[in-house]
């Protein structure tokens, strides 16, 4: 927090390092200050979440590495059993020939053919649960967006979610189920939405906060 005399009105930036500053314009106030840093608190979270995605993505994943998988950071470690190897991060285990310099590619791997199953499942649950007719179900790496629902009645569905919480994943799908109804954005759409999950606002504001990665 720094006071700056030609500043003509609070400012809130990040900085190299992660590092938030926040400057008080001539004739603010501390407690001001800190009612304008509440207000940006969700602005500041995206842009740290940016900013963290930006450095993870330039590090190789090793044992000691955090991973985000179904919601939480964890982080992969590799094991002897039998002398066998094996990289494991929360109940998960792959089955190594040999240490790597990078297991990233073998854990994105290895989560998508998590997603391709678990995701297909889930969706067609919900559907029977909300009497929906789905024709297919696809999981891609679609690279700006979470998921999608066609005229034909295919669902999309993108397989970082795999990375998310259940309640977010569920949200996501229920949201393009929900298309199969109304194949738009209007009130009526989120209405629908809100009846067959009505907590979704948590949910959009946790995918809000992720960036997706290009493969």
């Amino acid at each position: 927090m720094v006071r700056k005399s030609r500043a003509r009105r609070y400012l809130l930036r990040l900085r190299a390092g992660n590092e938030a500053r926040l400057v008080i314009p001539r004739g603010g106030s501390s407690d001001e200050a800190l009612r304008f840093l509440e207000r940006s608190e969700t602005w500041l979270l995206e842009q740290m979440n940016k900013w963290r995605s930006h450095r993870q993505a330039d590090q190789p994943w090793i044992a000691g590495s955090l991973i985000l998988f179904r919601g939480e950071e964890i982080p992969l470690h590799v094991e002897n059993r039998d002398d066998k190897l094996h990289l494991c991060f929360a109940d998960q285990q792959i089955g190594l020939s040999s240490k790597l310099s990078d297991y990233r590619p073998l854990v994105r791997k290895h989560l998508r053919q998590l997603a391709e199953r678990e995701l297909r499942d889930r969706t067609m649950e919900l559907a029977r649960i909300h009497d929906i007719t789905v024709h297919h179900v696809t999981v891609r790496a679609q690279k700006t967006r979470w998921g999608s629902c066609s005229v034909r009645g295919t669902i999309s569905l993108n397989w970082r979610l795999i990375q998310a919480p259940s309640y977010v994943s569920d949200y996501l799908i229920i949201h393009e189920l929900m298309h199969r109804r109304q194949m738009n954005h209007s009130a009526k759409f989120w209405k629908l939405v809100a009846e067959a999950c009505p907590d979704y606002q948590v949910a959009e504001k946790w995918l809000k906060k992720i960036r997706l990665e290009h493969d």
